[in-house]
């Protein structure tokens, strides 16, 4: 087993065709918190595999603190998204499906999504939460755009759009109404 990362949150591990991912011990929690909220948040992770199954590593084992889910083979998106710009077509389909199922990921970036060379997954659901709120899903869409423009500014033109068009949840109109609202909160804060 070797470790592979590792988080403020959690170490994640890699064996053999598996990942191992364990919540951390933080030991200026009093212990009965710490271990609440451990047990709580790998139990949401845990239901958000089972829900996301296609577009998400597949969940194997879960015990109080720690999951272990499918290796995904791939490479990362934001190692290659510049070069295949055609892919953000895929981001929006992956996505489309996250929002149907009422998940909102929290980290959405191109950092926690893989692509195995037929299709993008999602990774990484520590901030995840089932949520049927739509300001929840234009938020995620926000993060997106960030990520967009801060790590792949060369292609955003090209890419963005192309998301939008592939991303088709239920109440997209709402939602893309409510990112608009969330982006121009977000400048205002600068």
């Amino acid at each position: 087993m070797k470790l592979i990362a590792q988080g403020a949150e959690a170490q994640i591990f890699k064996d053999k065709d598996t990942i191992i991912k364990k919540r951390l011990e933080k030991p200026y929690r009093l212990k009965e918190i710490d271990v609440s909220l451990r047990k709580k948040r790998t139990q949401i992770e845990s239901t958000i595999l089972k829900r996301l199954e296609g577009i998400a590593p597949r969940l194997l084992e879960k015990d109080k603190f720690s999951i272990k889910m499918e290796y995904l083979k791939g490479k990362l998106l934001v190692d290659i998204l510049d070069k295949k710009p055609h892919l953000a077509a895929e981001i929006g389909k992956a996505i489309t499906i996250l929002h149907n199922k009422n998940v909102a990921h929290g980290d959405l970036t191109t950092s926690n999504m893989i692509f195995t060379g037929k299709k993008v997954r999602l990774i990484d659901f520590g901030l995840s939460k089932i949520s049927h709120k739509i300001e929840d899903k234009a938020v995620d869409l926000h993060l997106l755009k960030q990520a967009i423009v801060a790590k792949h500014y060369k292609v955003e033109k090209k890419v963005w759009p192309k998301i939008l068009n592939n991303y088709n949840p239920e109440n997209k109109q709402n939602i893309l109404k409510r990112w608009e609202k969330v982006q121009e909160r977000g400048r205002n804060k600068k």
